[in-house]
C-alpha cells in the first residue's frame, strides 16, 4: 500500500498544547478531505468515544495564542474554538469515520506520532550519553562536549531586520 500522505506533512500538522501532542480538527479534516463541520458532528455522535485525555476544545486564549502564532489574523471565520485531538483521539476517530481514506490517513498519522516519539526518546538519549561521557574524560574534551550540546539544542529565533525605509 503506498503512503497516502508523507510524514513530514502530517508531522507538522502535530502541536504541542496543554503538554500534549495533538491535531487540530481542522487539519484533521483537511487530511481526510471532508467538511471540518462533518468531522465534528460524527465526534459528538459519538462523544463517549472521545473522553478529556482524548479530545478537548481549546479556550479562547489559547485559540488566540495560536492565531498569532501562525500569524493570521482570522481562521477562516470560524466560531467556535478548534477541537484538539490526542494521539488516542486519532485512532478513535477511524471507527468514527468510516472511509478507507479515513483509515488509510489514520494509519499514516500514528506513524508519524510514532516516530516523532523516537526522534525525541534518541535525542534525550544521546544526550544522556554525552553527559555521562563528560563526567568520565578530562578536561580537554569540555569544549568538544559544548559544541556537541549545542548541536543538540534547538534554533533560537534569530530577530528579524526590520523592513522599510530609515530614516
Amino acid at each position: 500500500m503506498s503512503n497516502i500522505i508523507s510524514l513530514e506533512i502530517i508531522a507538522a500538522k502535530i502541536l504541542f498544547i496543554r503538554g500534549k501532542r495533538v491535531m487540530l480538527d481542522r487539519d484533521l479534516a483537511k487530511l481526510y478531505e471532508v467538511d471540518t463541520r462533518q468531522l465534528s458532528r460524527q465526534v459528538k455522535r459519538n462523544i463517549d468515544r472521545f473522553p478529556e485525555d482524548f479530545m478537548f476544545q481549546l479556550t479562547k486564549d489559547e485559540f488566540r495564542n495560536l492565531m498569532c502564532q501562525n500569524g493570521t489574523s482570522s481562521w477562516g471565520g470560524t466560531r467556535k474554538s478548534p477541537y484538539a485531538f490526542t494521539e488516542q483521539g486519532v485512532a478513535m476517530l477511524s471507527g468514527v469515520l468510516h472511509s478507507k481514506r479515513a483509515i488509510r490517513v489514520n494509519i499514516q498519522i500514528m506513524r508519524a506520532f510514532i516516530q516523532l516519539k523516537l526522534m525525541l526518546l534518541t535525542n534525550a538519549d544521546l544526550k544522556r550519553k554525552i553527559e555521562q561521557m563528560e563526567k568520565k574524560y578530562d578536561k580537554q574534551f569540555t569544549i568538544v562536549f559544548q559544541a556537541i550540546k549545542q548541536l543538540l539544542e534547538p534554533p533560537k529565533a534569530k530577530p528579524k531586520p526590520p523592513i522599510g525605509f530609515r530614516a
